[in-house]
């Protein structure tokens, strides 16, 4: 039996863990890194070992360190989350020479799960179909194929070769990213990306729990997933079911995870792989099966066997989010900082199967909460579950869109648009959906006469602010001035560039006349503002002005908006979507000048590689480093040719945003 349960990782999967925990009587260790000190899952925890450092290798990936802090606390058993170490067949060996109980499959399993192509000729001797896999670049018959590692979760390193020209640079090329063995297979475009999550137990008992619908990706990893798939019908679904079973005992796996299928618009499927862990994604499973999938792969850890005859009955529909702290308009680059608010509204649950169908919020931070370099930008998990598709859908966009994440840029608006666009709706859905969609990377706050309101409000509500604060005459209206004429203004960095608002208040302390305008950065001269332009925007009636709600009346609809206000920054929340608005001070402390042609670092981060030294010439566009943030790289090229003049950093070297980089001198 289980009496002590450490779980070797951080964040909404250690919190997801120990809610189960807690209900089924299991005590509950956690351990944190320097910076998670005050994590939400550090918090929850019966017992938490401190891990020395950041990185995440030498603390959350450092094996030994990890097996003493549970003998430290008294554990009997170590639950690997859903990471690198829950396919390590090593440290489940490890974990289990120490006398402790493994939550999950048997190191055995793993070692045979860890080599792709090894997996994937068992389950074709099974007679599940596969993909033909090629080791040797100079054997792959035709064209595209898609490049994979043959070891490594996540979808790192996979690339697709369209031509034979390229075929033998790139696979020698990923193979240096991954630092290991890869292979071809066959590239399939416009296919779904379906999974069929089990459990096994020792016994033999193989149960699925219908499939999901993966196929919405970025850099081939899930964003947006959903049970059932709006493009699998009963009969279809019993025979991904029956591979999945066939493809499990094939394997001999026991324990909690999913076997991935592509499947393409004939019908027709092929076998990917089997995941051995408890998905990201599971809780869209616990909601249409009613199960709590951590208990049941508990249950399973003790030698206990499955409490059901065969697969449930899926009840209404399931759609997850993830909601990463990233920037999909810029190349999904990752955002680390402090995150100020993290608010959903009308959340009935977390961690847990719902009673009854509404939002379910599992995630791994809260206000307060920073989110740094080392780990995945995945915060939070949103589920919406509901008697129907649209409903789950429609349910999952509004919360999404009246949700208050301030601090760090995140993905909720490209979430917010995928939800809402027909083809989603219509189920009409693949792993090039983001492709083929670009206008969903567009923001929700795009109409103009939208942005300006939020300006407007978010100079009122500082007014308001000012006013709240004064140690004098706090009590009259803000912006009353003796002269009505006078104008108060402001000037903000917006998501276009600078803005300056202006408003005039009468003697009653009601808005007289306001606008917003675009300034020229070049021509921006703060002590010269509030000249009136002639074009004044509507009329528009302030109702209520404090520091965290504006209301408006805008031609008679009344209109609340959120104002959260830190330092200078300004976080505007509105049912339109929300905007983040930095106060530009009238008079700014110079800034240290940039030498011509720097290159500094767009994120905080480790420098990976280096591939060039000082005195090489380059050309434009050639890679010349590589950042790496949050289990991402990031390339640095050459912006024109020239020649490195300087390179501050090495491989190894932590950097924050802003820091120096390299300098080239322009040919």
């Amino acid at each position: 039996m289980i009496r002590r349960l450490l779980v070797a990782d951080r964040g909404e999967i250690a919190r997801r863990v120990f809610a189960t925990c807690r209900l089924v009587g299991i005590e509950t260790v956690a351990v944190y890194s320097d910076v998670d000190t005050d994590a939400p899952h550090v918090n929850e925890a019966d017992y938490a070992v401190h891990l020395e450092g950041n990185t995440p290798a030498t603390t959350y990936l450092e094996q030994h360190a990890l097996i003493a802090a549970a003998k430290r606390a008294g554990a009997n058993a170590v639950h690997p989350g859903n990471g690198v170490l829950a396919e390590d067949p090593e440290f489940a060996a490890a974990v289990v020479d120490a006398g402790m109980i493994w939550v999950g499959p048997p190191a055995a399993t793993l070692r045979t799960l860890h080599r792709k192509t090894e997996t994937k000729k068992l389950v074709a001797e099974a007679k599940v179909p596969v993909l033909p896999s090629f080791t040797d670049p100079d054997t792959v018959p035709g064209f595209p194929v898609l490049i994979k590692p043959d070891a490594g979760i996540g979808g790192a390193g996979m690339r697709v070769v369209r031509d034979a020209a390229t075929l033998a640079e790139a696979v020698a090329s990923t193979r240096r990213e991954v630092d290991g063995d890869v292979f071809c297979e066959p590239y399939v475009p416009n296919v779904r990306h379906i999974e069929v999550p089990i459990l096994a137990d020792a016994m033999g008992a193989v149960v699925p729990f219908g499939e999901r619908e993966c196929s919405v990706q970025r850099r081939y990893q899930k964003i947006v997933e959903e049970t059932p798939s709006p493009a699998v019908d009963a009969a279809l679904r019993e025979d991904l079911c029956r591979a999945a079973i066939v493809a499990v005992r094939a394997l001999g796996f026991v324990g909690a995870g999913a076997v991935e299928f592509l499947l393409d618009a004939d019908g027709d499927f092929w076998f990917l792989e089997l995941t051995p862990t408890l998905q990201t994604d599971h809780a869209v499973t616990e909601c249409t099966s009613g199960y709590d999938l951590v208990r049941l792969q508990l249950l399973v850890a003790e030698g206990g066997s499955l409490p059901m005859p065969g697969p449930p009955p899926i009840r209404g529909h399931a759609i997850e989010v993830r909601i990463c702290a990233e920037d999909p308009a810029y190349a999904w680059l990752p955002s680390a900082g402090t995150l100020h608010r993290f608010a959903v509204p009308d959340v009935a649950g977390s961690f847990r199967p719902l009673p009854q169908p509404g939002l379910r919020l599992d995630s791994g931070v809260a206000d307060g909460s920073v989110t740094g370099m080392h780990h995945d930008p995945m915060l939070a998990k949103l589920i919406a579950w509901a008697p129907s598709r649209q409903e789950a859908a429609r349910m999952l966009a509004s919360a999404l869109a009246r949700a208050q994440l301030h601090g760090v840029v995140t993905n909720r608006d490209l979430l917010v648009r995928t939800l809402r666009h027909h083809s989603f709706r219509a189920g009409d859905i693949d792993t090039g959906f983001l492709d083929r969609h670009p206008e969903v990377f567009a923001p929700l706050l795009s109409s103009v006469d939208a942005v300006r309101l939020s300006c407007l409000a978010s100079a009122l509500a500082g007014a308001a602010d000012r006013r709240a604060s004064a140690p004098v005459l706090s009590s009259l209206p803000s912006g009353w001035r003796n002269v009505p004429s006078g104008s108060q203004t402001a000037v903000y960095d917006g998501p276009t560039g600078p803005v300056e608002v202006g408003y005039r208040m009468n003697r009653h302390g009601e808005l007289a006349g306001w606008w917003v305008r675009s300034v020229d950065p070049e021509e921006l001269d703060l002590a010269g503002l509030g000249q009136e332009p002639v074009d004044e925007h509507p009329p528009i009636v302030v109702v209520s002005a404090r520091r965290d709600r504006v209301v408006l009346n805008v031609q008679g609809i009344r209109l609340a908006v959120l104002v959260h206000r830190v330092g200078d920054v300004s976080y505007v929340d509105s049912p339109e979507g929300s905007v983040t608005l930095r106060e530009i001070s009238r008079f700014p402390l110079p800034a240290p000048e940039a030498a011509e042609s720097s290159l500094i670092a767009p994120l905080p981060g480790a420098v990976r590689r280096v591939l060039v030294v000082p005195g090489q010439r380059v050309r434009a566009g050639e890679l010349l480093l590589t950042l790496e943030a949050m289990k991402l790289e990031h390339p640095v090229h050459a912006p024109s040719a020239g020649v490195v003049a300087s390179l501050p950093v090495h491989p190894g070297a932590e950097v924050d945003t802003g820091e120096l980089l390299a300098v080239l001198d322009p040919e």
